[in-house]
């Protein structure tokens, strides 16, 4: 993969946003993120193909033929294919594994790989419907008016029974602090522009089940957000092509994808059980193990999200990814930094681009382009591990990266 772009990660937090004024609609991040890629390639007659990943935006934005904008995006992309690819929440990463298949069956040398959602078009609630699609559709009637915070505060409950409660709202308010010091280092993100100097008071706040749900407050949660992300999967011919040095280029090592019956509920409803058989398969695609990931950018769309994964991974025991999370392990100076540029609680989660966004964050960090968010990468610990989630642990996907050499 070289040549990542992000557009900024629009929505509340961003001193640029106002509810009232004009916002960029989806024909703007197509534009912005495909040239964005583009001009770091040579241009688009060096484009084989493009893949799109886009979740619902024929609902938010009444817009389906997602495809279709790949020509606006440069007229030298007329006539090349392109396809849309959706998996609810794990849409980026499934348009990322099209690419990989794409260039491993030697049909592609150079695949433009997109990801976007526009999804402030509509208020919290309307739109807490609209991402309810990422469910069975059956079950919405029965679920929570916000039904996905519905759902992981269900996970956060039976988290806090299960092991210890005040342990368990403690880490939910580390990640949170986490989550905005890293997005106040990378210029894109939703909570750039955060000020706020107790963090840890505001993931500390009671849920308040009679306004919102109840076992999570609105901190542990991400944002409505707009944008998009672009990365570029190459062969080493395309490579060349392209004029990137391998230096300059992350190579994918493994990749593990895994469903779940969206029918049915979690066996157990503490344990992210898809999540662990997609980053299962994927070290053991890869040759890994866990002690050899310098960094990872997991699905945080919900603080306990972002716990129960440090349990899936392997990282902690079972009830134990607490304890890691409180004793600093996935800060950005910490054992293994997780979202380093703020994740989907601090950079932002426009659903479509939110894979893509985490295979541009380490793309740059493991060919340190990553400026203020930077970290260090040691020797003993290269890859770089990522992990989309689609549903309520349902459509997964992670990916093992390598600095190209």
């Amino acid at each position: 993969m070289i040549a990542g772009y992000n557009t900024i990660s629009m929505g509340t937090g961003r001193k640029e946003f106002s509810p009232k004024k004009p916002r960029p609609d989806l024909e703007d991040y197509f534009k912005e993120a495909g040239q964005g890629v583009l001009k770091q390639i040579g241009g688009a007659q060096n484009v084989d193909e493009a893949v799109i990943g886009n979740f619902i935006g024929a609902r938010f934005n009444r817009q389906g033929n997602m495809a279709g904008f790949v020509p606006y995006i440069d007229e030298g992309l007329r006539y090349k294919p392109a396809t849309r690819v959706e998996g609810a929440c794990g849409t980026g990463a499934l348009a990322l594994v099209s690419g990989i298949k794409s260039v491993l069956a030697e049909t592609a040398d150079v695949v433009l790989v997109l990801g976007i959602e526009v999804q402030n078009t509509v208020k919290a609630i309307y739109g807490a419907d609209i991402l309810a699609a990422a469910g069975w559709a059956k079950e919405r009637k029965e679920g929570h008016a916000y039904f996905f915070p519905g759902k992981f505060s269900d996970r956060s409950k039976a988290y806090a029974a299960q092991f210890d409660k005040e342990k368990t709202r403690s880490a939910m308010a580390k990640w949170f602090e986490n989550a905005i010091d890293n997005a106040r280092t990378c210029p894109t993100a939703q909570e750039y522009h955060n000020t706020t100097k107790d963090l840890i008071a505001c993931g500390m706040n009671a849920p308040n089940p009679k306004g919102f749900v109840d076992s999570l407050n609105i901190f542990d949660c991400s944002k409505v957000s707009d944008g998009a992300s672009a990365i570029a999967v190459v062969s080493e011919e395309g490579l060349k092509r392209c004029g990137f040095a391998k230096k300059d280029a992350i190579e994918i090592i493994g990749f593990g994808q895994a469903e779940e019956d969206i029918t049915k509920p979690p066996v157990d409803p503490t344990v992210l059980s898809t999540t662990k058989e997609a980053v299962r398969q994927a070290l053991a695609s890869a040759g890994i193990t866990k002690d050899q990931i310098g960094t990872v950018e997991c699905h945080d769309c919900f603080t306990i999200a972002g716990i129960m994964a440090t349990e899936a991974i392997g990282f902690a025991e079972h009830g134990k990814g607490t304890d890691f999370v409180l004793a600093g392990n996935t800060a950005r100076n910490g054992k293994v930094p997780f979202n380093t540029t703020g994740g989907l609680i601090g950079w932002g989660h426009p659903t479509g681009a939110t894979g893509v966004h985490q295979a541009v964050t380490i793309w740059e960090q493991l060919t340190n382009k990553a400026g203020d968010s930077q970290i260090t990468i040691h020797p003993d610990r290269p890859y770089g591990l990522s992990i989309n989630m689609g549903g309520d642990d349902k459509t997964l996907v992670s990916i093992v990266y390598k600095k190209a050499e």
